[in-house]
């Protein structure tokens, strides 16, 4: 197995940047994530002040960029151009802060077939590629699975974009697997197909990066995050299917409650 690192998708209050590190370390935390959904709060003068705070904590960081930062636009109009300023934004903020990986949705199909737009969206990141690496701000990219089975995202969707775009990595998040599939993820095996389907386009040591919760769904698409131990999602498989891969792991808990999330770490470290 390699090294798990696993932490919530939030940062905690507290009235400084070491402050909020010092209580992820505390309760054991080596990763977490945090998000743009409301808006930019970080800046570019305090991002490096947050990036030293997670490094002397030993702290990971990973960050969600705004939900409208999606490429693979049916055309490039209005919308691909706001989005596309929003992931430029994002990078330059992980940039500033050391952030390992930035997380994106893929997008909707708007009426196409699959294909296309994973086509679209493979086009448009070359967009991307260039107005970022113009401005020396070309990090890591994570393309998420999502909770809906009649859209865009599947694994097998992620993982071809991924497969496609060098500085873009499969991010797996087993809440939505579970609930797309009606519930299947139960078994280590189940868990162990997604991740070997991860691994095949990561580079030799990049971690997998994974999203984990327990989930509420209806009709094959996820309706909320539960409390851990209300569904069906339970974190041993995904601990026993990581320990079948020679690949570091950062598990980001999406759970509702900080409870929860002491939970699945408790499970996926061997602390229970």
């Amino acid at each position: 197995m390699g090294n798990i690192r696993f932490g919530p998708a939030d940062l905690p209050r507290a009235d400084s940047f070491p402050a909020t590190f010092a209580a992820l370390a505390a309760e054991g935390y080596r990763a977490c994530e945090f998000g743009f959904a409301g808006g930019f709060w970080l800046d570019y003068e305090t991002a490096p002040e947050l990036g030293a705070a997670a490094a002397a904590a030993d702290v990971a960081l990973s960050v969600h960029a705004p939900l409208a930062a999606f490429m693979g636009h049916a055309d490039r109009g209005k919308k691909f151009k706001m989005a596309l300023g929003m992931l430029d934004h994002t990078a330059g903020l992980a940039k500033a802060c050391g952030a390992q990986l930035i997380v994106f949705h893929p997008g909707f199909l708007l009426g196409r077939e699959p294909e296309h737009a994973i086509a679209d969206v493979v086009d448009q990141l070359g967009d991307l590629r260039e107005r970022l690496e113009a401005k020396d701000r070309l990090v890591p990219f994570g393309v998420e699975v999502m909770g809906r089975v009649r859209d865009l995202g599947t694994v097998e969707d992620v993982v071809a974009i991924a497969g496609a775009v060098d500085f873009v990595r499969p991010v797996l998040d087993f809440a939505h697997m579970h609930a797309t599939s009606d519930g299947e993820f139960l078994e280590a095996d189940r868990f162990a197909d997604a991740l070997a389907a991860a691994s095949a386009v990561l580079e030799a040591g990049e971690p997998f990066h994974i999203h984990f919760s327990d989930i509420q769904y209806a009709n094959r698409n996820e309706t909320k995050h539960l409390p851990y131990a209300e569904g069906t999602l339970r974190a041993e498989p995904l601990r026993d299917a990581l320990a079948r891969f020679d690949r570091p792991a950062t598990v980001i808990s999406e759970s509702p409650d900080a409870a929860s999330t002491r939970l699945i770490g408790d499970v996926l470290l061997g602390r229970t």
